[in-house]
Formats: structure tokens, sequence, C-alpha cells
């Protein structure tokens, strides 16, 4: 879909903005609020939650630009409390903008929110009358106002952004019924664009569903449909093929606790693989902390070097993560927080036990073993007990072939959709900047659809 431009552009006179219609006015956004009301942030100490107080709007109870998720949750202060910060009581129409850490969703005050407050995370803009609130939700919303933001705060470790710099932002003001046009224009084609996205979320999650059923039917059923089966014994396994072995992990597989060694770490060295580099099929040491050749000797010695065919299992904080050790990986070390498995014949396939252990079957015992846990860990023996069905060397492999084909075309159709998403959000992100700078000229648009909708603040 193509847009018109305006007939003639200036330069805005900042970088992230570019040029405008020529009659637009680029003004700092201070510029653009009832004057009797300025900018603010909320309440510093909102005291403990008083049941039938006043409520009030921290960032977390915000979505990026649907609003307060949960009005009956809202946290509320004391009359007293709410009343020495009267400058950020909210009306209708106001908008609200995230200015903590997760900086930059944007609201509008509806009705139901009149009399509310605010925290010290968030900031009220109260648009004048001569104004309408939808437009400057949108410019807030988009990418100019996000890269003057982002150069504001900089390298800073806490990253939130200071009522000043939000109220220097420097936004396009167009005249009253071009503001209208464009609201009403983002408001129709973004609930569009949103809805192609959650389409294509939808088709994800459907389809790593299905993989997922796929690898655990594969894993407990095999592939032969008119193989005879028995009753495994186990609630959760049902029936399985007659001639397959149930049995815990241990009896085919060694599981190693390695020995602990606090490791020196350095910038070049051995690599050490520990949670963060077990999250995929092959142990990823990209990122991987390395360490000296002489504590690499003594983590050898302390049975944490990985082979060809063994697999790294995580048993803290992502329980369950596995990834294999191929021939091609460079020497390196476990580091802290998995555990190594190591078959105990060559005839064992490790691939065949990597989508074992990736399958509802091992997945639902490790949910069982954490029930109630805080801190989601499991121990050593708790994993060599996990109970896996062993078919024998020959199945192992055709399985394995089996699943690897069939997931190269699910993780592939899942790619696409993913990149239809990212596609879809930028499409969006530069519909929304293109249109609140002038860069289109959406008027045509909403006319040519019907009348311009009035647009309400919310």
């Amino acid at each position: 879909m193509s847009f018109p431009g305006y007939e003639s552009y200036k330069d805005s006179g900042v970088e992230s903005l570019g040029k405008v219609p020529r009659h637009w006015t680029a003004v700092p956004l201070k510029r653009i609020v009832d004057q009797s009301r300025p900018i603010t942030y909320g309440i510093v100490q909102c005291g403990p939650h008083v049941s039938g107080g006043i409520p009030y709007i921290r960032p977390t109870d915000m979505l990026d630009e649907a609003g307060v998720a949960n009005e009956e949750g809202l946290l509320k202060t004391s009359e007293e409390i709410a009343s020495s910060y009267a400058r950020s009581t909210l009306q209708r129409g106001d908008l609200v903008c995230s200015i903590g850490p997760s900086f930059g969703k944007v609201m509008i005050v509806p009705q139901s929110l009149v009399g509310a407050n605010l925290t010290q995370g968030t900031a009220r803009i109260a648009v004048a009358k001569e104004h309408i609130p939808r437009f400057f939700f949108w410019v807030l919303r988009s990418t100019p106002s996000f890269h003057q933001w982002e150069s504001s705060v900089g390298g800073a470790t806490f990253r939130a952004l200071n009522l000043e710099p939000l109220s220097e932002t420097i936004v396009c003001v167009p005249s009253l019924d071009e503001q209208a046009a464009i609201a009403a224009f983002l408001d129709r084609e973004t609930v569009k664009i949103d809805a192609l996205v959650d389409e294509q979320r939808r088709l994800v999650e459907l389809l790593k569903e299905k993989r997922r059923a796929v690898v655990s039917h594969a894993v407990t059923k095999g592939l032969d449909p008119n193989t005879p089966m028995k009753d495994s014994g186990v609630e959760w396994l049902g029936e399985v093929p007659v001639h397959w072995e149930i049995a815990t992990l241990k009896r085919h597989w060694h599981v190693t606790d390695c020995k602990h060694i606090t490791a020196e770490f350095v910038d070049e060295g051995v690599p050490l693989a520990s949670i963060r580099e077990a999250q995929s099929r092959f142990v990823d040491l990209q990122y991987a902390k390395q360490t000296t050749d002489s504590y690499y000797e003594q983590l050898v010695e302390g049975g944490r070097k990985p082979q060809p065919g063994d697999l790294i299992f995580t048993r803290n904080a992502t329980v369950g993560e596995v990834a294999q050790v191929a021939d091609w990986h460079p020497a390196f070390a476990m580091g802290q927080d998995v555990c190594l498995l190591r078959k105990s014949r060559p005839e064992l396939s490790s691939d065949y036990l990597w989508y074992v252990l990736r399958s509802d079957c091992v997945i639902s015992q490790l949910a069982n073993l954490m029930i109630g846990s805080t801190f989601k860990r499991v121990n050593v023996e708790e994993v060599r007990n996990l109970v896996v069905l062993v078919p024998n060397a020959t199945e192992q492999a055709e399985i394995a072939t089996f699943l690897d084909q069939v997931l190269l075309k699910m993780n592939a159709l899942v790619a696409e959709s993913e990149a239809a998403v990212t596609l879809l959000q930028e499409r969006r992100a530069a519909l929304i900047s293109a249109a609140v700078t002038g860069k289109i000229d959406v008027r045509g648009r909403v006319k040519a659809d019907g009348p311009v909708p009035k647009v309400v603040a919310a």
C-alpha cells in the first residue's frame, strides 16, 4: 500500500523527525499541554495499600498501548497522600507515559480512572483542549520520540526517562483536522496489523505444539502404527511398543555429577559450557566464558571434559534444557549447574536421547519434581532416575532421522511465521512514524473510506 506525500516540506531541525510538511510546526511536548496542568510525575512514596483508597498507576500496571490491564487490581493509597499529590490527579483524556526503566508505554485515561493518581515511574501529559490527545498518543508511540528519549538516556545504568527530556521531546503539530484524520487512520490500520500479528503468533504456537506432539509420539509410540503395544504400567506413558524397554536413564547412560571447581575467567582461553550454552540442539560456545589452561586441566581431572556424543543437561534455573557435544566442537570444559550424560554403549543414539529429553515424557517428570519449589532445580540423582523408553539401536537411529527431517520442515515454518511477525511490527512502527511526521498524507485515505471519525479520548 502506497501513500502520497504533502506538496512541500521543510527541515524540522531534528534529526529523528527529518523533513516535515511546510505548514506543520515542530515544538517541545510541553508546548501542547494545558499550561495549568504541566507534565508531571506522580507519588514518590505511596505507602501501604489502602482498601477503598485512591488508585494509582505504575508502569507495571500498563500495557504498551492498551492502558491498564486490570483496573480492579490497581494498588491504592490513602486520600491524605493522594491529596498531597493533587498535581498529578488524572482527568479523562490525559496521556500517561511510563518513565521508569520500561519507559515509553502510553495510555489515554478513560472515564473509569478519573481521579486516580500516578507513581514516580509514570508521567501525566494533559494535552490542551485545542489538540487531540489520540494524535499525540501515537506521536509518543513513534520511533522518532523513542530516538529522542534514547539519546537522553544514553549509557545510563538506570535507564529511566526524566521529566525534562520528556517535556523537551520535539513533536510535530498539524492542524486539528489533520490530527483527527491521522489518529483515526492509525487507530484503524494498527488494529489490522495487530490482527495479522496475532494470527502469525497463534500459528507459531500451534506449530510448536505440533512439533512437541510429534516428538513425544515418536519417542513413546514409535514410527510403526501396526507395532504390537503393551501397557507400560506408568499412567502418563500409557501403551508403548511391546519390545521397548522402560528404564531409568542411569541404566543406559552415565550421569556425572562433576566435581565443583571454581575456575578463573580470562578474555581468551578454554571455553566453559554452563546453562546458557546448553539451550539449543548442540552446545553453543559463541559467548561462553573462558578459563586458563591450568584451570582447564583441573576441570578435566574433575570429570568436566565432554566428548563427542555426550549431552549436557541443565539442572538449575532452566531445568531440562539439553545440548549435544559434536565432534566439531573445540576442546571445552563443563561449568556449573549442568551434568554430563555419557552413553554406556557405543550403539546408543545421542540424537535419540536428545529428543527423549525434550519430550513431554521427561518434561512432565521434571515438572512433578519441582512442584512447590520456588527455586527451580533438580539434583543429579533425580536426573539419573528419569524414566525413559529404550528401543533397539536401529529404531533409535530411525526415530532420530525421522524427527530431524520432520522438524526441519516445521522449524522452517516457525521461522517463516516469526519473520512475518517481525516484518509486520516493523511496518507498523514505520507507518506510525511516517503518519505523525507527515512523510505520508493519509487524509485522502481516511476520506476515501468514509467521513473522518470522531476521535474520542478513551
